[in-house]
């Protein structure tokens, strides 16, 4: 699809800059306002604070490590983690720099998506730049920013790549080295490939030129790809890191379950919000790429797809949807696209207008309402993690005597808030459990193997071993039961 902005409608104002800036700070404010209030300020995820242990260990002892002196490929994000390092050399880290990073994430995200459909829309012009202002305020968009994970950082890669796909860039090096940049983010990354050369493939006219542009992208890709597989060689023996490996074993359960009940979890997670009034201007846009036949366009839609697909097939549609956030912008990107072009199916004129004017205030509205639902929802992830996970680690940390072997499935509070030595039952920084990761018996026989004293979990994760152990505390927190869900429990393993 041909380029259609004129260069005025590119330029971004200062007051543009001001506005968009202004709310993803208003935002991200009301997110960690509703977090306090509910609770306290934390993290809505345990694996947030495994990152955050990777950084510390990283920043104060040079070790990549998550139990100093035992290097391990247990983060999913290396370039995440990375990131947070120097917020522990100045004393801000874990949670403000966590926060500072999403924002500024957030603010770059919602600015490169307005960017985008200036580029691509010639009649979009507006007094205040609303696409961006959407993006930055979408609920799914500040849980991800909050959240202290890379998801956000990851969702903003995969638009950059396949924004310069759509908007015809021949840059191919540099398309090449940011896909590298992406799985240093996140090993999913690598999906971004299949479009790239796609697009290559159909946009250069010559075998040559096909030839000359592809060894360019795979040469930027290569120089952060083998780097990148190296150092999980070096670490775990495997290429990938021993979250990718762990998950799989993990959610095996998910992939048993009916295909049609999966598809039905992620329309839920995706339409709830004010994306579901995207939907028409999603559809209208495919429809024109479709028939103007739009190599890089289609490549883009195939890709997302394909990404949706896969995680529907791998991973479950849970934590708001978190796997499949970084799609997100993609899809409301298109969703915003075919929303202006919505001329091509009333009267012209004022009747346009109109019709412009009643989904931008009903989108407006919508988003609104969801910032305000979606902090409480994050206040309330936010709490459960602080009075289950951090809870239970800060108890083990002032309880349980130095040198005790400890068994846990959720680690990330606990590596960083204790120091004892560590068995993680969903195998990131123990790959040796994943291929019995479920089977209770052979992990009860393991445990004993590795002199386990201690085994926290939530007792319905592992039933068959907590009814063998003894319980000795359990964290008492208000938002598990509120749930549905049990407490988590610290059992006495060597006391059976």
């Amino acid at each position: 699809m041909e380029r259609e902005s004129s260069r005025s409608s590119l330029k971004l104002r200062s007051l543009d800059l001001i506005v968009v800036a202004a709310a993803a700070l208003v935002g991200s404010g009301v997110y960690l306002l509703s977090s306090s209030l509910t609770y306290r300020l934390g993290f809505p995820l345990d694996d947030s604070w495994i990152h955050a242990t990777y950084a510390r260990n990283l920043a104060e002892h040079g070790q990549w490590a998550f139990r100093l002196g035992m290097p391990s490929a247990g983060s999913t994000s290396p370039m995440w983690t990375l990131l947070l390092v120097p917020g522990f050399w100045i004393q801000v880290g874990p949670l403000w720099w966590s926060y500072a990073l999403g924002a500024l994430t957030l603010l770059g995200l919602g600015l490169l998506v307005e960017s985008t459909v200036r580029m691509l829309v010639a009649t979009y012009d507006p007094a205040l730049p609303w696409v961006a202002v959407f993006i930055v305020s979408e609920w799914h968009m500040l849980w991800a920013a909050m959240s202290g994970m890379e998801t956000l950082l990851h969702a903003f890669m995969v638009t950059l790549v396949l924004s310069m796909l759509m908007t015809g860039s021949r840059r191919y090096l540099s398309l090449g080295l940011l896909t590298g940049l992406s799985i240093w983010i996140r090993p999913d990354g690598l999906t971004l490939v299949g479009p790239a050369i796609i697009t290559i493939l159909l946009a250069e006219g010559s075998a040559a030129a096909r030839s000359r542009a592809v060894v360019s992208y795979l040469m930027g890709l290569g120089s952060l790809l083998v780097p990148y597989v190296l150092v999980n060689l070096l670490l775990s023996g495997t290429p990938m890191p021993n979250t990718f490996y762990a998950k799989q074993a993990e959610y095996a359960i998910w992939q048993a379950r009916p295909l049609l009940a999966r598809i039905g979890s992620l329309a839920l997670q995706l339409l709830t919000g004010p994306g579901i009034l995207l939907v028409p201007g999603l559809l209208i846009w495919v429809a024109e790429c479709i028939r103007r036949r739009s190599g890089a366009m289609l490549a883009v839609i195939l890709w997302s797809v394909s990404y949706l697909g896969l995680y529907v097939l791998r991973l479950p549609v849970y934590q708001h949807a978190r796997y499949l956030m970084p799609a997100m912008p993609v899809l409301f990107l298109f969703g915003i696209l075919g929303s202006l072009r919505i001329r091509a199916f009333g009267r012209p004129g004022r009747f346009e207008s109109k019709m412009q004017f009643t989904v931008q205030a009903a989108l407006a509205m919508l988003t609104v309402g969801f910032v305000w639902i979606g902090s409480r929802a994050y206040g309330q992830d936010v709490g459960l993690i602080e009075s289950e996970m951090v809870t239970v680690a800060d108890w083990v940390a002032h309880n349980v005597p130095a040198g005790q072997v400890v068994a846990a499935h959720d680690i990330g509070a606990l590596g960083y808030f204790d120091d004892h030595p560590l068995i993680d039952l969903a195998g990131l920084v123990s790959p040796e459990v994943v291929p019995f990761m479920r089977d209770e018996r052979r992990l009860a026989g393991y445990l004993d193997s590795r002199g386990a004293r201690y085994l926290i979990a939530f007792p319905d994760s592992y039933p068959s071993l907590a009814k063998a152990a003894q319980p000795v505390f359990s964290s008492g927190g208000k938002f598990a039961p509120a749930m549905g869900e049990q407490n988590m429990t610290v059992y006495c393993w060597s006391c059976r």
